[in-house]
């Protein structure tokens, strides 16, 4: 567990610190997450086995994680009105990666536990990006629907980036609200208990704490952190379900979840970074497994880094160059 400790929690205390002096701390939190993580990945040995089966290891550090997270929001967002430009810029874009690739990952942890706590720990770090209804639509149509048509976070092959994720955004929000308002009747509950009252006043009041903490300046950066972090979850289901569909059986129904409907990364850094959020293929077969007991089966294996993927993704001709073959490569395979 030490080096999900370090790689994940690291980048945080920089932030926190920077916030709070200012200087080449935000500089530093923002090359540690370009640079540093980057250059590790290159140098450390892939890892493809799991590191240890820990729940409660896992739920320790992200709890741990979900705090920082709160801090590291408080404190950047304050900073926000009293930092001069030149020290705030670099520290919102290293808060932007930390928000979008750390506790991104550690919430959409604490969704899949079963302890009401930790499940709510997580909705509420994604409520805090003005994000809440991932963690409906997440479990309820993500993990059911994926890589079929009735499920807006897997991309298509051939889409590119941007159009999927205006679809993707909006898609996920409709038919959460759906899948709740159907829970909600099975349950009997009145239509006000619908956990989206919850997303959207809670990000209201995030919205005002933020105006609070650091004035107009605090509540616009808030929305700017906010639509970061959403764009990176995103890009991560976007990279890593591109092209990869699951037939339909005679029956009419999608065939059952394998490994080879995503996309994943052995790069031992990122990973360790993004809690294995990498090993994707095994959280879609196991999703209550916890993190540091991910496996990478014989699946599709990007062929950089998750980050780096990410960013040739923000170029759809380079993307579609690298990865349409390989998708197309996978499909023939599961036909085959």
């Amino acid at each position: 567990m030490t080096l999900f400790y370090v790689a994940s929690l690291l980048p945080g205390v920089l932030i926190c610190v920077a916030a709070l002096v200012g200087g080449v701390w935000g500089w530093m939190a923002l090359g540690y997450l370009i640079v540093a993580v980057a250059v590790l990945d290159e140098l450390l040995p892939e890892n493809p086995s799991p590191e240890l089966d820990a729940p409660r290891a896992a739920n320790v550090l992200s709890t741990i994680l979900a705090l920082l997270h709160f801090a590291v929001l408080t404190l950047v967002v304050h900073a926000a009105g009293t930092q001069p430009t030149v020290d705030i810029l670099p520290m919102m874009a290293a808060t932007a990666l930390f928000f979008g690739q750390v506790s991104n990952s550690n919430a959409h942890e604490l969704i899949h536990r079963a302890q009401r706590g930790l499940h709510r720990l997580g909705m509420w770090v994604y409520i805090s990006v003005l994000f809440g209804h991932h963690t409906s639509a997440h479990v309820l149509v993500h993990h059911v629907a994926v890589g079929t048509k009735d499920d807006p976070n897997s991309a298509r092959w051939g889409e590119g980036f941007y159009r999927f994720a205006l679809r993707a955004w909006r898609g996920s929000f409709l038919l959460g609200l759906r899948a709740e308002r159907a829970r909600g009747q099975r349950a009997g509950r009145p239509g006000w208990r619908n956990p989206y009252v919850v997303y959207l006043l809670g990000s209201l009041g995030f919205l005002a704490l933020a105006h609070w903490l650091g004035g107009s300046a605090g509540a616009v950066w808030l929305v700017v952190l906010g639509v970061a972090s959403q764009c990176q979850l995103l890009m991560s289901d976007y990279v890593q379900h591109y092209g990869l569909r699951r037939e339909m059986t005679p029956e009419g129904k999608p065939e059952p979840i394998a490994a080879r409907h995503s996309w994943n990364s052995p790069h031992r850094y990122s990973s360790a970074l993004m809690l294995n959020a990498t090993r994707h293929s095994d959280h879609h077969g196991s999703p209550a497994r916890p993190f540091p007991a991910l496996r990478l089966p014989e699946a599709p294996m990007l062929p950089r880094a998750l980050p780096v993927m990410a960013c040739i993704a923000l170029v759809p001709p380079l993307w579609r160059r690298v990865m349409d073959p390989r998708s197309t490569a996978w499909q023939a395979r599961a036909a085959d």
